[in-house]
């Protein structure tokens, strides 16, 4: 395998994470992973660092053209005027002239869709957003979704490793050739201690890390964006697109999914789950 580009956006399937990074950390790591060869930039708003991953992009060599950069909004500014306004505020903290994927970054309880994705679709009309998606969406809410949006629906970008079990989910994203963003797809760092996770990268001489985003980037309209703030990292996610597993050891990281196994649902936020 190597890098692709997925789905209607041409969403490089390896990107960098960078939720919960540290002042500073953000703007290093950036410039580094584009330096290293990564393509594909998330951030959010409600990581606070889009000023930072701005300053990484431009501080780099790399094009601008050649950079998908993803970026969300949070529930609370899905109001129309809100929303806008959102979108205006990250192109300014990012310091960029249009971003490539605006996500909902979780659905509301509370604003409609029918009131949020027009003014998406206009953004995107505008040339100041590219495409647009969703984040942490419901089977029932990826149709509602479709429903709406005139764009194609570039992404759902969800909790994705091999503890939780988004089988049904990812079945249905597949048929309609929505792109799956895995976040977390290290578990948080749950992948590296388990055994079997351990043993399969022992047979290809690299870590669970390495195995856990290779997992990821086999299924067919797979996205990973593991986060580290470590450049010395870099390398080997990015070398995960290069690993080959077999059809066997896809079954047995399947295997490790359990019902517990999902790690974000924070209150308030959290629908209710497939």
């Amino acid at each position: 395998m190597t890098i692709r580009n997925i789905g209607p956006a041409g969403i490089p399937n390896l990107g960098l994470g960078t939720f919960r990074m540290e002042p500073g950390e953000a703007r290093h790591i950036v410039a580094a992973a584009l330096s290293e060869g990564y393509r594909h930039i998330d951030t959010a708003q409600a990581y606070g660092n889009e000023s930072e991953v701005g300053e990484g992009i431009l501080a780099s060599d790399v094009p601008r053209h050649q950079i998908f950069l993803t970026t969300k909004i949070l529930p609370r500014d899905f109001a129309a005027a809100d929303f806008r306004k959102a979108t205006e505020a990250s192109l300014t903290a990012l310091g960029l002239d249009y971003i490539d994927l605006m996500l909902l970054h979780w659905p509301s309880k509370e604003v409609p869709l029918s009131e949020t994705l027009p003014v998406l679709d206009a953004l995107i009309d505008e040339g100041k957003v590219r495409f647009g998606g969703v984040s942490n969406f419901t089977i029932a809410q990826v149709e509602e979704a479709r429903g709406i949006l005139r764009a194609p629906i570039a992404a759902n970008q969800v909790e994705l490793h091999p503890f939780i079990n988004q089988a049904k989910l990812l079945s249905h994203l597949e048929g309609l050739d929505i792109p799956v963003e895995a976040y977390a797809p290290l578990a948080q760092g749950g992948v590296m201690t388990d055994p079997v996770m351990q043993e399969i990268a022992g047979a290809h001489d690299t870590t669970p890390a390495a195995i856990a985003v290779a997992w990821v980037l086999h299924k067919p309209t797979g996205i990973a964006i593991p986060k580290t703030a470590q450049a010395d990292r870099l390398a080997g996610n990015l070398a995960a697109a290069e690993i080959a597993l077999t059809a066997e050891e896809i079954a047995r990281i399947d295997a490790l999914s359990r019902p517990d196994g999902r790690i974000v649902s924070p209150d308030g936020l959290a629908p209710d789950w497939d």
